[in-house]
């Protein structure tokens, strides 16, 4: 086979680490083992909600490489706004598009108003993406979720492309315990506090593990002391990749009710463990894993239809079981780097 030379380009929050930049690293590591000559080519991105947020987008036409000197034979942009840099051979593997300037635009969960202000500046950040999208030779996207979304606000259609978690050949079946377990990023838009509302009217005492951190944390202790939940919930912090595999091991069943996920690789290590997912009609990329009685269940986003399902695996280990292997069986079919590889790398034939 021979080697080629790719260049991954990918914004950076500064100090944040999420589904996104551990989605980059993977991606990075996946090329090299194929034998590739790989760079990961950064850039500081802060999202604000003024004209600054256009220059950090222009900044990434300033970097060159498409000269003879670089020698790059493909580009793998990411995420927004990374699809900007210039290459003719350039590919777009969209995680997300910048959500605020789309379906987050004027909700409680996005920062733009739809004010004339507001307007202006999303009108022009919506202008670049669609040009660096434009220009690149395939389109891609981590789900069919992400996919539908860039057809319904872009006009553009893309391929659904899955990557495995990080610890995808790690992660086992083990034991189903007396917990449910929570790994990710706190923000509001996962909606935690959604899990830990159910938690409060399951009949089961079933304890809660969380795993991660982010700017929701505060919020989401306080929510816990006012329902009396001290005792149920516990919040790990980050943990080791050795005690999340074991985490997964132990746990019953995995709790996920965020708004409209894009992809969720939570979803994708619980299968990987072998165990079921209790999620949300409104969940997003979740649903196109979870399917209802089959590999978990999918209810309304109220915390006592979701306490019903919780209290449903609680009460039947077997059935814990049987959707947990189900699921695992289904990603193990689906879902591997040698499939994402060969398409992102097709243009090179």
């Amino acid at each position: 086979m021979r080697r080629y030379r790719i260049c991954v380009a990918a914004p950076q929050v500064p100090y944040l680490r999420g589904g996104a930049e551990l989605h980059t690293d993977l991606l990075v590591e996946a090329l090299k083992r194929e034998g590739h000559d790989v760079e990961l080519v950064t850039l500081p991105y802060i999202w604000t909600s003024d004209s600054s947020s256009v220059e950090q987008c222009l900044a990434w036409r300033m970097i060159d490489v498409a000269t003879e000197i670089a020698g790059i034979d493909l580009v793998i942009a990411t995420k927004f706004p990374s699809y900007l840099i210039g290459h003719p051979n350039k590919v777009a593997w969209i995680f997300h598009q910048q959500r605020e300037i789309y379906d987050l635009h004027a909700t409680p969960f996005g920062h733009l108003s739809a004010g004339a202000g507001d307007r202006g500046l999303r009108q022009a950040l919506v202008e670049l993406d669609l040009h660096g999208l434009g220009e690149a030779r395939a389109l891609f996207t981590n789900s069919r979720n992400t996919a539908a979304r860039l057809a319904r606000y872009s006009g553009m259609e893309a391929r659904p492309l899955y990557a495995p978690p990080k610890l995808h050949e790690r992660l086992r079946p083990g034991p189903y315990g007396d917990y449910l377990l929570y790994v990710g990023r706190l923000d509001r838009i996962k909606r935690i506090d959604l899990t830990i509302r159910a938690l409060a009217e399951t009949r089961a005492p079933v304890t809660l593990k969380i795993v991660g951190k982010g700017p929701h944390l505060e919020e989401l202790r306080r929510r816990v002391a006012e329902l009396g939940l001290a005792r149920r919930v516990e919040f790990l912090g980050f943990v080791s990749d050795e005690q999340v595999v074991d985490l997964y091991a132990g746990c019953f069943a995995v709790a996920l009710t965020p708004h409209d996920e894009d992809y969720g690789f939570t979803t994708l290590e619980a299968f990987f463990a072998g165990k079921p997912v209790v999620t949300t009609g409104d969940a997003g990329g979740v649903l196109e894993w979870v399917e209802e009685g089959v590999t978990g269940f999918v209810t309304a986003p109220e915390p006592g239809r979701i306490a019903e399902k919780i209290d449903l695996l609680a009460a039947d280990r077997g059935l814990c079981e049987r959707q947990g292997m189900a699921g695992r069986q289904r990603v193990r079919a689906q879902v591997s780097w040698p499939l994402a590889i060969g398409a992102l790398t097709a243009t090179l034939e």
